[in-house]
């Protein structure tokens, strides 16, 4: 049976928006072709010219993963999370009926979860809402208008044996209020997300697939940048 990849990635660009709280990043050319000419490597007719570029940015930048550190000073830091905390059998639920600045509840999960046609038990649960979609031409809205889920609903998902879940937009919480009421839930049932995640309308009644979502090994590290991606059969 064939496979096909969804990347549900962000790329990352020179200045693109950060949650609120955050700085963008800086992802600039440092070397390139034209000026390592003059390093004179390779051999006459046939140089050997390169290209590097220069990043500086926050580990909650673009698509990325919150290491349980990131909210509990004694949690653990991205490096010594298992590896499987980031992989596995995993349900895209439609909540695209949920507008922006909008609470996702315990009741909008436990429908959605019907309509899917696959139970939740244990799987990594990605939330549709065409949030980045709505808003992908708009810097503003992307960063202050993203729908927030409860801690009900939180509370729903954890019940179901789900440690990681995913949401389009910079935050879990949504960026009106200063409370963090689902991280801290997070935080207190010891269970975490991934965070700005695209293109998950394309995983929307696919049933239950394979995602991948594995961070970069920073040493005490409070989350990461991630190329996540979903894995079809069709």
């Amino acid at each position: 049976m064939a496979r096909r990849i969804v990347d549900l990635s962000l790329t990352i660009e020179d200045n693109m928006p950060a949650h609120k709280l955050f700085q963008s990043p800086i992802y600039l050319k440092a070397l390139s072709h034209e000026s390592t000419v003059s390093f004179g490597l390779g051999v006459p007719g046939d140089a050997m010219t390169f290209q590097t570029n220069y990043i500086g940015m926050l580990d909650h930048v673009g698509t990325h993963v919150d290491a349980f550190l990131h909210v509990n000073p004694k949690g653990t830091p991205v490096d010594e999370m298992p590896l499987d905390l980031f992989m596995g059998k995993s349900v895209c639920l439609d909540l695209r009926h949920i507008g922006d600045l909008e609470d996702i509840t315990a009741e909008h999960m436990a429908a959605a979860e019907a309509k899917s046609g696959v139970k939740v038990d244990g799987h990594i649960v990605l939330l549709c809402t065409g949030f980045h979609n709505r808003n992908k031409d708009d810097a503003k809205a992307l960063v202050w208008a993203n729908p927030g889920l409860t801690t009900e609903a939180t509370q729903w998902l954890y019940d179901r044996g789900s440690r990681m879940h995913g949401v389009e937009g910079p935050s879990t919480d949504k960026p009106s209020d200063n409370i963090f009421a689902q991280h801290r839930m997070c935080r207190d049932l010891g269970i975490s997300h991934f965070e700005w995640l695209v293109n998950l309308e394309e995983l929307v009644d696919k049933g239950e697939f394979e995602f991948i979502g594995l961070p970069i090994k920073f040493k005490g590290g409070s989350g990461s940048p991630v190329r996540a991606v979903a894995l079809l059969d069709e």
